[in-house]
């Protein structure tokens, strides 16, 4: 079982990596988990074709424990695992908690070991790595992390304390980084600009995604392009980086 954290800066199409990320794991025939760790909870809708997964803590704001696994999970394309940790009543805590709530609750039913994947994808909000959001680096929870980026300024600088927090837990032997995922937002010289900071942090740039309407048009529907079309040149490459994950 491998335990891959994604991690971006908001509106950067972090989910959007990690739920097509999934679709195409699991079409090579891996047995795939997916995690939200977004208080928004939205990480997974494209799995379920829009059915929304109760997520952690809402489940546990209502009755105040849980002892099966179906009450959080949700199983959807292609037996995908979809799991949402939620977050606090808006306006109310730490968004974080959610995050160490699911972690703590995951483990207590054994969820791993019921469910037996491959992978395991967790899907990180990356505008701050303190807390709970950290939580995905720490303690062995993920062995790896891939940071989904463009050339714009403020998604590199998330990309930059990511990197940061990581270096902190170096001498832990925390998760490493794994490399960039390269979301193109058509900035002037974007590929120049990722690289050359891919270089400066000592790092490299796992796939370079075009932008594609074909995206938009499927998350319409509430699917991945995976599942849309998994012949377009934009699903190829997202099977091409899931065959790089895999070492095919």
């Amino acid at each position: 079982m491998r335990k891959i954290a994604i991690y971006g800066k908001g509106g950067i199409g972090k989910s959007t990596v990690a739920s097509t990320l999934s679709a195409a794991l699991s079409t090579l025939g891996y047995r795939v988990m997916q995690i939200g760790c977004d208080p928004k909870a939205d990480s997974t809708l494209k799995l379920t074709n829009g059915r929304a997964v109760t997520p952690v803590m809402s489940y546990l704001r209502e009755h105040g424990t849980c002892h099966s696994l179906d009450a959080i999970a949700l199983e959807g394309f292609n037996g995908i695992v979809c799991v949402e940790a939620g977050g606090p009543t808006p306006g109310l805590g730490c968004a974080g908690r959610g995050i160490v709530a699911t972690f703590d609750l995951l483990e207590e039913l054994h969820a791993f070991e019921e469910y037996k994947p491959d992978y395991v994808l967790f899907d990180v909000l990356g505008d701050v790595v303190c807390g709970g959001f950290a939580m995905p680096l720490r303690e062995g929870r993920a062995e790896e992390v891939m940071v989904v980026t463009s050339g714009e300024k403020m998604s590199l600088f998330a990309a930059s304390n990511i990197k940061k927090a990581l270096d902190g837990f170096a001498e832990r032997n925390y998760a490493r980084l794994k490399g960039l995922i390269l979301n193109r937002r058509e900035v002037p010289g974007e590929e120049w600009i990722v690289r050359r900071f891919a270089d400066e942090v000592g790092t490299e740039i796992l796939a370079d995604i075009p932008r594609d309407n074909a995206v938009q048009w499927y998350e319409e529907q509430n699917r991945t392009v995976i599942q849309g079309n998994p012949d377009l040149p934009i699903s190829r490459v997202f099977l091409g980086l899931a065959r790089r994950i895999a070492g095919e």
